[in-house]
């Protein structure tokens, strides 16, 4: 199932102190990559979540019914893998809404400790948001209740408790919720995208776990990793060893890197070209032709690809480009290899439409040299110099304006950044133009060391002077000690209030 190349290194005194090693080492050894290329016995069929069901109340609003609460989950043969889920024992539904809908999703605790869901890549009112402030106590129902204003895209939900998400996410607490736009559908000669669920259009979720003997969920923090827990096996849908079968020429992969550190450059094994469509926040403003594309935590792509009858082909995460130096690199899992999918394809194919010319036209909202509004320098665990305060908001965003954010890891490990409420364009990478696969709405951006990243944000609603929204690395052992801020979204000459949350990060 893994092979784990071993290097040896050569350290003095220091290096082994750093270690914690005491004494003068000449040598050292420590596991280094991963690599599961041909090794995983694909023999499980990839497990679809459900779409939830949902009900309309008396003022026509859709009503989803979600309960968190413990399990158990076969992750591989033998004992069973002690797990939480959503409305089963691990993960959970898939929600699915239109533009122009008003939701209100009850929120259930079944655990024995608090617990919050974050929409995570929604534009709603923050104290509809499920951060750190909208905890969930045990037995206790939370009911958000929003209006849909976006355009189609895959976002995800997912825990948010303070100091608590990486636990709470890797135990098994997530789902997408997909959102539509009939009134926006691609075009052009006659094309569409696949549009079946479960059929043609198909979530993947990544994660990789880390499990004991016994099966059970690895939690302890690696020791060489600045990042923290990086599993060796790779489960999809829950599924360890997935195999998805292939009935249409083509398919729609909904990715969603919901691990919590890892970093995937997903491609095929055979080199073929796929079409990327979509990224966090909707589609893209045509497709994009490519062989790769990178997904660090909380990033999502939409791809679309093209099979014969009865070939086989596997989704395969190679190195990820991290931008680290060596030993970061390799113990942030910048040299692992890990076989994620395989698709296999009927031998008779359903005639697929081809893909739309046009997909999306998405405002300009600043030009590439607009002047910055912001920056925010990331280290360590702070931004700024500033670990995460629930009690403190760190500045406050007028509402109906665009602002221009710059972001930049000034330190050596791997970060990325995510904005709660807005989606974002990327302006720029190091002062250049960004590539392709940046050309539509982000929430969520790796950031290599020392190149800042500017982005564009419109806050055009959803003002609350009180009730603050987060910003923050998604590696969650990071969020979780203290790599955050938050920001409110006032009227016009209004002053930020004091939030009422507390605790300070470690």
């Amino acid at each position: 199932m893994k092979r784990r190349t071993m290097l040896k290194i050569g350290l003095g005194g220091v290096g082994a102190a750093a270690l914690g090693a005491g004494g003068t080492v000449g040598w050292w050894w420590s596991s280094a990559d991963i690599d599961t290329a041909g090794r995983v016995a694909f023999n499980r069929r990839l497990a679809i979540p459900p779409l939830a069901p949902a009900h309309r109340d008396a003022k026509g609003h859709k009503v989803f019914e979600l309960r968190a609460a413990p399990g158990e989950h076969q992750l591989r043969p033998g004992r069973p893998t002690a797990t939480w889920g959503i409305n089963g024992a691990y993960l959970g539904p898939t929600l699915r809404a239109t533009r122009g809908e008003t939701v209100r999703v009850n929120v259930r605790n079944g655990l024995r400790e608090p617990t919050s869901l974050h929409w995570h890549g929604m534009h709603l009112p923050a104290r509809m948001d499920g951060g750190p402030h909208q905890p969930v106590e045990p037995g206790r129902t939370w009911s958000p209740t929003w209006t849909i204003d976006q355009p189609a895209a895959t976002l995800w939900y997912h825990p948010h408790p303070h100091g608590e998400t990486a636990r709470h996410v890797y135990r098994g607490l997530a789902g997408l919720f997909i959102l539509d736009d009939p009134k926006a559908k691609p075009g052009g000669s006659g094309g569409a995208l696949p549009n079946h669920y479960g059929i043609d259009d198909i979530p993947v979720i990544v994660q990789d776990k880390r499990l004991d003997d016994s099966n059970q969920l690895d939690e302890s923090h690696p020791r060489l990793s600045e990042v923290g827990l990086l599993g060796d096996v790779i489960c999809v849908n829950g599924t360890t060893g997935p195999y998805l079968p292939v009935t249409t020429e083509r398919i729609r992969l909904r990715l969603l890197n919901a691990s919590n550190a890892r970093t995937y450059r997903f491609g095929f094994t055979d080199d073929r070209a796929f079409a990327l469509v979509g990224t966090d926040g909707g589609l893209l403003p045509a497709p994009h032709r490519t062989t790769r594309i990178q997904l660090s935590p909380g990033e999502r792509a939409e791809i679309v690809v093209t099979l014969r009858p009865g070939e086989r082909t596997v989704l395969r995460s190679y190195p990820p480009d991290l931008g680290l130096n060596f030993m970061n690199n390799r113990f942030s899992g910048g040299d692992d290899t890990m076989d994620i999918l395989e698709l296999r394809a009927a031998r008779t194919l359903k005639p697929s439409p081809r893909l739309p010319d046009h997909l999306a036209t998405a405002p300009a909202l600043a030009a590439r040299n607009a002047a910055v509004d912001r920056k925010f320098e990331m280290a360590n665990f702070s931004i700024n110099g500033k670990s995460m305060d629930m009690r403190r908001i760190d500045f406050a965003v007028r509402r109906d304006t665009t602002e221009i954010w710059e972001v930049t890891a000034i330190d050596e490990n791997q970060h990325n950044f995510h904005v709660h409420d807005v989606q974002f364009q990327v302006l720029s990478v190091d002062g250049k133009p960004p590539p392709p696969e940046l050309g539509g709405w982000k929430d969520t951006i790796h950031t290599r060391p020392g190149t800042p990243y500017r982005l564009a944000l419109r806050f055009a609603d959803h003002s609350d002077r009180t009730m603050p929204y987060m910003y923050h690395c998604h590696i969650l052992y990071h969020e979780d000690q203290g790599l955050m801020g938050q920001f409110v979204v006032t009227e016009p000459g209004e002053k930020p209030g004091s939030t009422s949350g507390g605790g300070h990060h470690h």
